[in-house]
């Protein structure tokens, strides 16, 4: 499916391409504006011929030549590549002794969003975001969400064109101020996260990192320096889980995590239950008690429903009463600030004075319908809320 330059979408036909050609679930989607009209080839070809990298490939700044092949170093999977071999993210791939990410300029998902959706509930309420995604991730959860695009290349996916300097310029033609690096993994498709991110801050945009941590020091703390909030999915909190579950390891999550914090990123974290595998109130307690012993009290911590999805689909979604527990075990630790998301109709998603205990931010779904903080403090009783509020 190709569309020309010149060539203008009904809101409708706009919507029914960006559902059925970008690959994530519509709920929550806005409309595009000025980008419906400026779409290439969504069949974008292969990103990388098998010859060597090509247009949609970028060298990678985190590598090393080993005797044994080119050793990747920008996650904990430290992959080992020979010539023309993926990594485990499968958008890092070894050409000439060198590794290149096959992730750039090629966004599979491209929407606007509410902030809120990300989770983001301290930082910019009701602000839009221009997100975007690349095939692949640093993880392989047995519940992920967004498998069809996460969990494969960026050379099977239908792509869009959009370098950089395009996403930043569409990012402000369409009034956004913040842009997202969400949905699959931007970790993973990290140079085309670093060189938006770059320029967007030039740009007085700001950059949203929506990320399972999975990354190593060197290139996390350069990354900061460009990354304004981010949500950090602290998945799980025993090492036997994460390996399990996740494909991973728990200890560079919570190195992220203090790193995020050192380098002045606004922080909030996401925790999943799923049943019969993150559901165990001693371990969530534990978990709730190093956040605090970590200094990260006055973060938002926000427990998700699990829905059965990709290789989990026999367990039942979470019950409410086990999020609720594990909301008053987060509360009883000393969180400041603890929602539960996934789960509409509830009060758990508004935002309440640790002090004097009044609604302060109420939200329905992804809409901020009524806000009583004033100047960053408690309208009520004027206790400082932490987030960047304006």
């Amino acid at each position: 499916m190709k569309t020309k330059g010149s060539q203008r979408f009904s809101k409708r036909q706009f919507l029914r391409l960006g559902i059925a050609s970008l690959g994530v679930a519509a709920a929550g989607i806005s409309p595009f504006r000025s980008l419906a009209k400026k779409l290439t080839d969504m069949n974008a070809g292969t990103p990388s011929p098998p010859a060597g990298p090509g247009k949609y490939s970028k060298e990678s700044l985190y590598y090393v030549l080993t005797p044994k092949g080119v050793k990747c170093q920008l996650c904990p999977n430290q992959c080992v590549l020979k010539e023309g071999q993926e990594g485990l993210c499968h958008n890092h791939v070894a050409y000439d002794e060198k590794i290149y990410s096959i992730a750039y300029g090629n966004p599979c998902s491209v929407h606007i969003d509410p902030i809120e959706k990300k989770p983001l509930f301290h930082y910019l309420p009701s602000a839009e975001s221009f997100s975007i995604a690349t095939a692949g991730c640093t993880l392989a959860c047995l519940n992920c969400q967004n498998w069809e695009i996460s969990q494969v290349s960026p050379k099977t996916t239908k792509n869009v064109e959009m370098f950089p300097a395009q996403v930043v310029q569409e990012a402000a033609a369409n009034g956004c101020k913040t842009i997202a690096y969400t949905y699959s993994e931007p970790l993973s498709f990290y140079e085309y996260t670093y060189d938006t991110a770059k320029l967007a801050r030039a740009r007085g945009i700001k950059n949203l990192l929506i990320s399972n941590g999975y990354i190593n020091e060197k290139p996390l703390r350069e990354l900061a320096k460009y990354i304004d909030a981010a949500n950090i999915n602290l998945k799980s909190f025993t090492e036997d889980i994460y390996a399990k579950l996740n494909g991973g390891s728990l200890e560079p999550i919570q190195r992220t995590l203090k790193i995020l914090k050192e380098e002045g990123v606004w922080l909030e974290i996401t925790n999943l239950i799923v049943p019969n595998w993150t559901d165990k109130m001693d371990v969530i307690k534990e978990m709730c008690e190093w956040l605090v012993a970590s200094g990260f009290a006055g973060y938002p911590l926000h427990f998700s429903r699990f829905f059965p999805l990709y290789k989990l689909t026999s367990i039942p979604y979470t019950p409410l009463s086990t999020l609720e527990q594990a909301r008053e075990i987060a509360r009883k630790a000393g969180i400041n600030y603890v929602y539960i998301g996934n789960v509409p109709g509830t009060d758990y998603e508004n935002t309440y004075c640790p002090k004097c205990k009044k609604m302060l931010v109420e939200r329905r779904g992804f809409t901020v319908t009524a806000n009583n903080i004033k100047n960053s403090n408690c309208g009520f009783c004027g206790t400082r809320i932490n987030g960047v509020w304006g």
